[in-house]
């Protein structure tokens, strides 16, 4: 096989593998705009007859969607301004700094990854709750997102901070600069593509959260949009065209945000791959 029929053959290749993963993307697209009686058609049919855009509004105003947005991102913002604010300097020094220490603490953060958030719920409840945390459940659940994620943000800065030659550091302590200076004037503005990436996977990450906000956020007004989703959910439910309507307007928002910076974000993951 040339080299033509096989690139052909690999695009095709790629175009149903994107086709079989994006299908249920624009089946809940099409869904919310479903009446009821098209939802549970045999044949179903891959596009409504009469597009009932009149759903997102219902369910806007009937689920109180902004409420729930709102509370998504309070967390979200949060959660990656904490992460930002510890994790970069956790890179740096496992980037930069190698010893019996701290490869002890990169094994530990490796090994924190692995741990769901099913797993580390009870033990993290009972803590919070003992320090009084769950009087303010946003800021408790911003604190149990950003343990569960700091590990996954650390691992992709080092790689950043590791592509960042090490020389320029050497030349400007040489020039008069602190270790301090060195790492705000020279490295951070080096490594800032890779933080920010880093910073907006996490983001999406956060602004999905289900399960540490479902255990310690019991105020429904407080609660996050992945909450409300959940309230959908019945032993009787069949309103999957709401559900389909709120889901559509709680995951755009995301989707547009990963589709506009897809390349920062794919030069981003790859800038540590080489040093």
């Amino acid at each position: 096989m040339n080299t033509t029929n096989r690139d052909r053959l690999m695009l095709a290749i790629s175009i149903v593998m994107a086709a079989i993963y994006l299908f249920p993307l624009y089946w809940m697209y099409i869904t919310a705009l479903k009446s009821g009686s098209e939802m549970f058609a045999t044949p179903p049919s891959f596009w409504p007859a009469a597009p009932q855009w009149g759903t997102y509004a219902a369910v806007w105003e009937s689920r109180d969607m902004g409420r729930y947005l709102w509370n998504s991102l309070v967390i979200a913002l949060g959660s990656v301004a904490l992460i930002t604010l510890l994790g970069v300097g956790c890179a740096y020094v496992l980037a930069r700094y190698r010893n019996v220490w701290v490869d002890i603490g990169l094994f530990l953060i490796l090994m924190l990854q692995v741990l769901p958030a099913s797993l580390m719920i009870t033990p993290i409840f009972v803590g919070f709750s003992q320090l009084g945390l769950l009087s303010t459940p946003r800021l408790a659940v911003i604190i149990a997102v950003a343990a569960k994620s700091m590990p996954f943000f650390v691992i992709l800065v080092r790689a950043t901070f590791m592509s960042v030659p090490q020389e320029l550091e050497e030349a400007a302590l040489v020039d008069g600069n602190s270790r301090v200076g060195a790492f705000f004037n020279i490295v951070l503005p080096l490594a800032r593509n890779g933080i920010l990436v880093s910073a907006i996977l996490i983001f999406m990450q956060a602004f999905g959260e289900f399960v540490y906000s479902k255990s310690m956020i019991q105020a429904a007004e407080l609660q996050p949009a992945s909450v409300g989703l959940n309230s959908f959910m019945g032993p009787n439910t069949n309103e999957w065209n709401n559900i389909m309507a709120y889901a559509t307007m709680y995951v755009t928002p995301i989707l547009a945000i990963f589709v506009l910076l897809q390349r920062r974000i794919v030069s981003g993951l790859t800038s540590g791959a080489l040093k």
